[in-house]
């Protein structure tokens, strides 16, 4: 506020100065310049009607002479009074649009603004640093779950996209440095609502800045950063970064899983799957032959570790050496998309390719070209820009990773369903046939899409039913929780995947499993379960008739029908009220 007063008073100052002494001439004009009333006698005219004829004339509304007709002399110190106002006023005018048309004023008022609808909030935020492909994801995936998101983003077209976008959830959004401490906590970093900060921006030192000044100037908050640099993700995790996420060392790690363990790689994408969407088809990485890897950048070196650690037979095909680190056996010096280059590669005998460029042209003509050699190869395509989504798709590459999507999958599950991310991580250290029985009971329960996924706390404001403290709740079951409440002989198509109580989780818990307070209890299920559930978790009627089997009226109107029919001997109606 001081910043817009300043740049008012510096633009307005000669403008104001020069209305305010016209104004006082003209004034003094009028009151020493003798007047008459109607009869001709002499009239002095005061200050209020010298301020009053000035201030209509200077504006050109003209009301007329008043309160007496003036005089020659008055007539003329008004005629030069009008010349002389409308030309300051006309001068103060274009000074002012001036101030509203400069950039600074505008992002001065701009910045206010935010800072008012910040601070506004009541309901729990995320800051989100960077609005990319990866940070819009994130965003939109928040407001689809109706949480809100805080944007700052240094690219103007980018905050005005999102102003644009059509989200479920309004975002307040700046155009601004996000390194500058100032401009956190401009965002909300020290709102009581703050619940953690997303650093996505595509400058790794930057994402590290932001995870130095978040944890210096609110050590408790939950801090979430990408980086694709070891170096970097090791200063972060020294500053003591709560989650720190590579999208490429992800990638491999999830490879590596799905070459050693199918079902669960399978069922991992289809609890983080956006629900409602079709099943994804079950791909099955070779686990024994010969890998290609088509440049060995950040996405390459990765992939090496982690097949490396398979015990699969690697061959690196770089055109650049000088510019990465290569191991000293195994690789080929040339470009991927040349036939020469991959059959000195070996490709006639090659069970699997990876183009893992930064390049999507040249990944496309890698596989096009690969395929013609080989037509029988496993292929995983690194997609550096959403748009070409189409273009992979028709290339045929079965598996296609994109660093966006990646992170914004992570992400996503970390901040709106820990329980789903403490499952995935447990659930690999179960053996495959502990997740092939499970992708069995889901595809009994499921349709033909991914199911929905979601979490209760048996607290009081998300499952007010559960928390009453009556007989019927005190030893309630998961198998009451997974009942239909139209009709308590049927169970909803829901499994409990995981139940967390006193910080111990258990996985697939039994149905007969108490519920206590306090509990986290994670679902999954076919589309629409969670609102029936929701029925029960705060309705206490529909409880009380799902543990005892009695319909009891619920209304008042209804319970003083069933005290008649009591009294008189009849049986008491059922029904809701």
């Amino acid at each position: 506020m001081d910043s817009i007063v300043f740049l008012i008073m510096r633009r307005m100052r000669a403008p104001l100065i020069l209305l305010i002494v016209s104004y006082a001439v003209a004034i003094m004009g009028l009151v020493l310049i003798p007047g008459r009333d109607a009869a001709g006698n002499p009239w002095p005219m005061g200050f209020f009607h010298a301020f009053y004829v000035v201030a209509y004339t200077s504006t050109t509304i003209g009301f007329g002479e008043i309160p007496y007709p003036f005089t020659d002399a008055q007539r003329l110190w008004v005629t030069f009074t009008i010349f002389g106002t409308v030309a300051i006023w006309l001068y103060a005018a274009g000074a002012l649009i001036g101030l509203l048309q400069d950039t600074t004023f505008s992002r001065a008022l701009t910045e206010r603004r935010f800072r008012a609808r910040v601070q506004r909030l009541r309901d729990p935020f995320y800051l989100v640093c960077g609005y990319g492909q990866t940070g819009g994801a994130l965003v939109r995936a928040l407001a689809d779950r109706h949480q809100r998101a805080v944007v700052i983003d240094l690219d103007p077209e980018r905050i005005s996209l999102l102003l644009l976008a059509n989200l479920r959830e309004y975002v307040p959004a700046l155009t601004a440095d996000a390194r500058r401490p100032a401009n956190l906590l401009a965002a909300g970093l020290d709102h009581p609502r703050c619940l953690g900060i997303v650093a996505l921006t595509d400058v790794n030192e930057t994402n590290l800045k932001i995870a130095i000044a978040a944890k210096l100037l609110r050590p408790g908050l939950r801090v979430v950063c990408r980086s694709d640099s070891p170096e970097v993700a090791a200063d972060m995790a020294s500053f003591g970064t709560d989650h720190i996420y590579d999208p490429f060392d992800t990638f491999a790690l999830h490879m590596a899983i799905a070459i050693e363990a199918p079902c669960l790689t399978l069922l991992r994408d289809w609890l983080i799957g956006e629900s409602g969407a079709p099943l994804p088809e079950p791909q099955c990485p070779p686990a024994k032959g010969l890998w290609i890897l088509c440049g060995f950048g950040r996405f390459g070196r990765a992939m090496y570790r982690h097949l490396k650690g398979q015990g699969l037979e690697l061959v690196i095909v770089e055109a650049d050496p000088h510019l990465t680190d290569l191991p000293k056996d195994g690789v080929i010096l040339g470009h991927g998309t040349g036939a020469a280059t991959l059959e000195r590669a070996h490709i006639q005998r090659a069970v699997a390719l990876v183009a893992g460029t930064d390049n999507d042209a040249t990944n496309l003509s890698i596989i096009m070209t690969a395929r013609q050699l080989n037509r029988d190869l496993f292929v995983v395509a690194r997609k550096n820009h959403l748009d070409n989504g189409e273009l992979f798709r028709r290339v045929g590459a079965q598996v296609v990773m994109h660093p966006s999507m990646i992170i914004t999958d992570g992400i996503r599950v970390r901040l709106t369903l820990p329980l789903l991310w403490e499952f995935i991580t447990l659930s690999r250290f179960q053996d495959t046939g502990w997740a092939c029985e499970l992708i069995s009971r889901l595809c009994g329960l499921l349709d033909t899409q991914i199911p929905q996924v979601w979490q209760i706390a048996v607290e009081a404001n998300q499952a007010p039913a559960l928390c009453a403290g009556d007989e019927h709740t005190a030893n309630l079951t998961l198998r009451r929780l997974v009942t239909d409440p139209r009709d308590r002989t049927r169970a909803l198509p829901v499994i409990p995947l995981l139940l967390e109580h006193n910080d111990e989780r258990q996985l697939l818990p039994d149905l007969d499993q108490r519920v206590r307070k306090g509990d986290q209890v994670l679902f999954c299920g076919r589309d629409g379960a969670r609102a029936v559930m929701d029925w029960t978790l705060n309705d206490p009627h529909v409880l009380h008739y799902l543990v005892t089997g009695e319909d009891a009226p619920a209304g008042w109107v209804w319970r003083r029908l069933a005290q008649r029919r009591r009294r008189r001997g009849i049986a008491a109606p059922g029904g809701e009220g």
